[in-house]
């Protein structure tokens, strides 16, 4: 299993389609995102040529006008602050088609399941680890037979930014049983280990790239001179994260072995 995962892309113009083909590139299974796909507001006007015009042909079904779609839905979006400022994220809602209630789900790939978190403060089922949709998790992830499994949202529980992190997402994510946690929402890359679970941001997917703030403690990698994606490849013993810049420079390697 092989995918890829973009974040803070929804921008349009060279730097989004660079990062599109980088990841085209790899051929990979399905692409997962971790929010901001439709700047600068998350309108129904834009979303087609934010996320459309370069992704279509992992989207199914696709309801654009850009092109054809996929045959099998392979693109897995996560909501972000930008997509939630028109109308409620409707635009978003309407535009994608995914399991669940679409803001939050699950689906199993291969030897993996990954959970879409929604951590804009607009979820209706709340943000905090006491609320309805940390609840979900919870359970999910108790119930799971799958040897990894992927959490992924937009907002970042830990990181370096000069915004600082959010904090109400701490939720006890590798007591519950999640093997490790995507964001974006800072324009770089960074990844971290709190208590040795790993945490990865990525908002270098096309939005203009952000400086650090002071390091954060757990910081073990930090990135921010190109945009770029995330390689993951999984089999039943091995799990391996990669960040790669459009030069095809790999920036960062974690592995996780059973």
């Amino acid at each position: 299993m092989r995918f890829a995962v973009i974040g803070d892309y929804g921008a349009g113009g060279q730097t989004e389609q660079d990062v599109a083909n980088l990841v085209k590139s790899w051929n990979p299974d399905f692409i997962l995102t971790v929010g901001d796909n439709n700047y600068p507001s998350g309108a129904a006007e834009t979303i087609d040529w934010r996320i459309g015009a370069f992704y279509r042909e992992y989207i199914y079904p696709y309801k654009g006008t850009l092109g054809k779609g996929a045959d099998r839905n392979r693109f897995f979006p996560s909501l972000g602050n930008h997509d939630w400022n028109t109308d409620q994220a409707q635009a978003y809602l309407d535009y994608f088609t995914l399991p669940g209630n679409e803001r939050y789900y699950d689906f199993v790939w291969g030897p993996a399941q990954f959970f879409a978190l929604d951590s804009d403060y607009r979820e209706p089922d709340g943000v905090t680890v006491t609320s309805r949709q940390a609840l979900w998790l919870q359970t999910r992830l108790a119930e799971s037979k799958s040897i990894w499994k992927i959490v992924f949202m937009h907002h970042p529980p830990f990181t370096s930014g000069k915004r600082g992190p959010v904090e109400w997402l701490r939720w006890p994510f590798g007591e519950w049983g999640a093997t490790a946690v995507l964001s974006g929402h800072d324009h770089f890359y960074e990844r971290l280990s709190i208590d040795g679970f790993p945490y990865f941001i990525n908002g270098l997917g096309g939005g203009g790239i952000y400086d650090f703030g002071p390091v954060a403690a757990g910081s073990e990698a930090r990135y921010n001179a190109d945009y770029g994606a995330i390689l993951v490849i999984a089999d039943a013993r091995r799990i391996i994260f990669q960040f790669i810049n459009p030069s095809n420079e790999i920036i960062d390697t974690y592995q996780i072995t059973r």
